[in-house]
This record gives structure tokens, C-alpha cells and sequence, in this order.
């Protein structure tokens, strides 16, 4: 098989690629990734020695150039990792966003369309549906209404829409995944588990926002990857599948378990200004994967933070020179109306 992957040079993405070269030693993969501040050709240097891995610079917004890509090569499958990803981020500069997560998702199906690739993945999240109350027992479900509250969420719900437009308009024959919180190696360190290691193992302070008690729920990346897998070879074309683990954490609980870690003392946590439209909580039921793909999280919370950690702590020369590569300063929000209140509060997960 020859598959594209949007994306290979992030965080999930290039963990799917090391993944999916390992599972399918016969496959041509090749990555589109625009490279921009948080893709890293580096997550893929193991992988450049066989030649079987083949990484082209370029935007899925260019839709000529992923068409040339698609047709030239005869690719089989597109997976979709492509997008601006930081919440942060886009309270500062929400256009790159909708650029990148709406128009460029539209782009990439056109030219799967044209070409006529056979299938088409889309890695979507979460936070599309809103979020719940911190004491709520509800879940969200693959027909639970979108309702996103952030430019980030917004721009990944209308993502979403376009590839089931794409499905129901044009017969693309795709698949969604909306899954949970990542973490894992090779995440670049402005996300909170990589940047609160890295934090501690340089012995400066951990940014906790205010009300430190919103909950994410957590997958390891390998656990996400081996889901995408199931979709993509048993998957009903024009589904929806949640990817969950059930296992909720606070970031206060993240920040205790990273220091406990790295046997650093409590001292280092600081508590930073909320982030305006920050949500509360986000859980999913994953029991559709669970009971018609037999996929099932193989990675316990605990042993995978402290397993995540350990692989900062000796991949320094990984993270190191990305720092100060994130264009965001936890804590100041120039230009952004001041949060709701209580419904807002809490530290970011994403």
C-alpha cells in the first residue's frame, strides 16, 4: 500500500508514521507536513536510513501540489494529521486556524476526490463537542451535537464537516476519528506534559492555570495510533469513531505526577491567568470502537506518564533546541476578553 500522511512530522503524526513503517514493513509512506514552528523533520530521522519514508515540505492547502503528489506516486490512502493544534494559540491568531484545519481539509478531499484515492482518514478530536460540567456523567457519543467553544475547537468541527460533506456529496470514501488528549514522545513542549517535563528538568516553574481542577481524559499515542489502525482495515466507511480511554486527570494531577517523576519538588508549580473560553472537562464514550473494532487502550495512565517522562529526560537533545520555538507565553492573552468565570477556569490540556 502507498499512503500520505498530512502531517507526519508532528506529534501524533510521526508516531503513526514510526507505527504504521513497523506494522507494514511493504509500505510506501510518504509525509506532507508544512513544517512550520511545531513539525520537526527530526521525529522522523530513524526512519530516513531505508528510503522507504519520503517527506515533502508543502501546505494541504496547496491543492496542486498534493494532487500532483496523490496522482504521481498512485497513493492508496490519505491520513489526515494536518492542523493547528494549540488553543492558545489561536486566542492569539485564530485565522491560521480556519486557514489551515478548514480550508486545508477542504483542499486535501478535493484532491483525493479528483485523483480518486481509495480511502481517506480524518484525525479530528474531542474538543469539537464543547465541554462538560466537572460533575456531570455525561459522555460525548459519535451523534452528540458539535458545539465548540475556542477558535481551536471551531476550526476541527468545521474540518469535519467537510469531510463528511466530501462523503456524502462526492462518495469520498472516509472515515473520522475524534479522540482524547495525547501524550507521548516526540510532542513538541508547548503542549502540558512535554513543557511541564521540560520545565522541571531545567528546575523552572510549572505554569498551573488558576482553577486547577479541569479534568482532560488521556491516551497514549500508541494506543491512538493501533486505533486508526483498526478504522482504516476494518472501519465502515463514512463512520465515526470515538478514541478514549475513560481516564481522566487534571492538570494539577499531571503537574504532581511530572514532578514526582523527576523528583523535583512541589515548590516549582505557579499559578498562571486562565485562558479566555477555556473548557471545563471533555469525556468520550468509546464503546462503538470498542464493540465493532475490538480496540481497547493497552497503556495504564500512571506507567505511561512515568515511561513519557523518562524519554524526555533522556531525549534532551531532542526537546532542548525547540525551546522558544512556541509562539505563545502562557498567561498573556493581549487582545482577548477576559474568561467567563468558573465555567472557564482551569489549565490548559491541549
Amino acid at each position: 500500500m502507498r499512503a500520505l500522511v498530512a502531517g507526519g512530522a508532528g506529534f501524533i503524526g510521526s508516531n503513526f508514521v514510526r507505527f504504521w513503517a513497523e506494522r507494514h514493513p511493504d509500505d510506501t509512506i510518504v509525509v506532507l507536513d508544512a513544517l512550520t514552528y511545531a513539525g520537526n523533520p527530526e521525529n522522523l530521522a530513524p526512519l530516513d536510513s531505508d528510503g522507504r519514508v519520503l517527506l515533502v515540505r508543502g501546505d494541504i492547502g496547496n491543492q496542486e501540489l498534493v494532487e500532483h503528489l496523490l496522482g504521481s506516486i498512485g497513493i492508496d490512502v490519505v491520513v489526515n494529521f494536518a492542523a493547528e493544534s494549540h488553543n492558545s494559540l489561536a486566542v492569539l491568531d485564530p485565522a491560521r486556524f480556519f486557514r489551515t484545519n478548514v480550508l486545508g481539509t477542504q483542499a486535501l478531499c478535493e484532491a483525493a476526490r479528483r485523483v480518486g484515492v481509495e480511502r481517506f482518514h480524518h484525525i479530528s478530536t474531542c474538543e469539537v463537542y464543547g465541554d462538560l460540567a466537572l460533575d456531570s456523567e455525561e459522555s460525548f457519543r459519535e451523534d452528540s451535537p458539535y458545539r465548540p467553544r475556542t477558535p481551536y475547537n471551531a476550526s476541527k468541527a468545521g474540518s469535519d464537516h467537510v469531510v463528511r460533506s466530501y462523503v456524502e456529496t462526492f462518495g469520498l470514501r472516509a472515515t473520522i476519528t475524534n479522540c482524547c488528549n495525547n501524550y507521548g514522545p516526540y510532542q513538541f513542549p508547548e503542549k502540558v506534559v512535554p513543557l511541564f517535563t521540560a520545565r522541571a528538568l531545567s528546575d523552572e516553574r510549572l505554569p498551573v492555570y488558576a482553577s486547577s481542577e479541569n479534568r482532560r481524559e488521556w491516551v497514549h499515542v500508541d494506543d491512538h495510533c493501533r486505533a486508526i489502525e483498526l478504522v482504516l482495515e476494518k472501519g465502515t466507511e463514512g463512520e465515526t469513531y470515538h478514541v478514549g480511554t475513560g481516564r481522566e486527570a487534571s492538570v494539577a494531577e499531571i503537574a504532581a505526577a511530572v514532578l514526582d517523576a523527576t523528583g523535583k519538588p512541589e515548590s516549582l508549580v505557579e499559578v498562571v491567568p486562565d485562558r479566555p473560553g477555556h473548557d471545563r472537562r471533555y469525556l468520550l464514550d468509546s464503546s462503538k470502537i470498542r464493540r465493532e473494532l475490538g480496540w481497547a487502550p493497552s497503556v495504564p495512565f500512571e506507567e505511561g506518564i512515568a515511561e513519557t517522562v523518562r524519554w524526555y529526560r533522556d531525549h534532551e537533545t531532542w526537546w532542548r533546541p525547540l525551546l522558544g520555538r512556541s509562539p505563545v507565553v502562557e498567561g498573556s492573552w493581549p487582545g482577548a476578553s477576559p474568561a467567563r468565570g468558573p465555567r472557564d477556569a482551569g489549565p490548559a490540556a491541549r
